[in-house]
């Protein structure tokens, strides 16, 4: 027997309309998503969008006010905790202290009652995969906090649930510990094909990490995408704002006598690209510092005065005070002249650099 379209496309994972409200207060509007089999999903967003209220849901950790849960097209909304098959990394790593490496990794093996020898060879298996062989005899207290936090990621993983949730796993580590373990979780999930649901407020992170980010505001979402288009077309103002580095610029849609339609500003009018659809209201328009010239050579050009030049290793960030936008930012690499403070430039860009945002 064929399968129906729709059962073929069933995504892994959907929240359904899924809500909360505590009393008066809205912790997260209903919201849809679908997870694939094998997806990376992260869930993006400053504290107070949603972002942890959803992930518990999903858990089964808060019920819902309105909205269903299916996983694998079964309705699990109302499935307690335990009996769904899901996994958790919190940022604490929750480790037994009086249990070793090899007992904390094979706790959850023992707890579904699966034989000694099949949970020996499953601990190996992953103690090999998160490269922690030769510490489990250690305990908890002998590690450092990213070989914690691997012991962490094993636990869950060891007993391969459906979905695997994580919840700013890495927010404990400092910068380069943090930047190492990206790298570990992308080759866990590599290997193994896992579905996860990662929740961080880090931009990098996401952008590093993930198939897609959804990144939410004001307890719904804002966006869903591939990292490399929310951060190349994003839709809103705040989403070009929270992700990477955005000098926007505010204004209403104007059509020219040239049929070419610009942004008029306070102080200027700014050519759009040709292809823009939109015909007239208050938009605004993102241009990221790597599309930004200082000199002339753009057809959009913006006078201002260097307030800062903040060297950050691989480029130099050049902020310029303007009347269009207070601070405007251009990054200058490596062997370009970099103005002084206080310097009068130009800054321009092409219109095809720029993209149309809602405000």
């Amino acid at each position: 027997m064929l399968a129906k379209p729709e059962q073929a496309l069933q995504p892994k994972l959907l929240v359904d309309g899924l809500s909360k409200r505590y009393g008066e207060t809205t912790a997260l509007k209903p919201t849809t998503i679908a997870v694939q089999q094998g997806e990376f999903l992260t869930l993006l967003g400053p504290s107070g969008s949603g972002k942890t209220t959803l992930l518990q849901m999903i858990s089964g950790l808060v019920l819902p006010t309105e909205g269903r849960l299916f996983i694998d097209g079964r309705d699990e909304t109302d499935t307690p905790v335990h009996k769904r098959d899901i996994g958790l990394v919190f940022q604490h790593y929750a480790l037994f202290p009086h249990l070793t490496v090899e007992e904390n990794i094979a706790f959850p093996l023992k707890m579904r009652g699966q034989k000694s020898a099949d949970v020996k060879a499953q601990v190996q298996r992953t103690l090999e995969m998160v490269q922690l062989g030769h510490l489990a005899s250690r305990f908890p207290r002998e590690l450092s906090g990213g070989q914690q936090q691997r012991v962490a990621l094993a636990r869950c993983f060891v007993y391969q649930p459906s979905i695997i949730l994580m919840d700013e796993p890495l927010g404990a580590l400092d910068k380069k510990l943090r930047e190492h373990m990206q790298f570990e979780i992308k080759r866990l999930h590599r290997q193994t094909g896992a579905t996860v649901v990662y929740v961080t407020h880090d931009q990098e992170e996401a952008l590093a990490l993930s198939d897609r980010i959804c990144l939410m505001n004001h307890a719904m979402v804002e966006q869903i995408a591939p990292p490399q288009e929310i951060y190349s077309r994003p839709t809103t103002a705040f989403a070009a704002d929270f992700i990477g580095i955005s000098n926007i610029f505010r204004g209403n849609i104007e059509a020219g006598t040239d049929g070419c339609k610009h942004l008029a500003t306070k102080n200027a009018k700014l050519l759009l690209d040709k292809t823009c659809t939109v015909d007239g209201g208050e938009m605004a328009l993102v241009v990221r510092p790597e599309h930004l010239a200082l000199g002339d050579t753009g057809v959009n050009r913006i006078s201002g005065q260097v307030a800062e030049v903040v060297y950050a290793g691989s480029e130099t960030r050049v902020l310029v005070d303007a009347a269009e936008a207070r601070l405007l930012t251009v990054r200058v690499l490596p062997g370009q002249p970099i103005p002084a403070l206080g310097e009068n430039v130009t800054l321009s860009w092409q219109p095809e650099a720029a993209v149309l945002v809602t405000p």
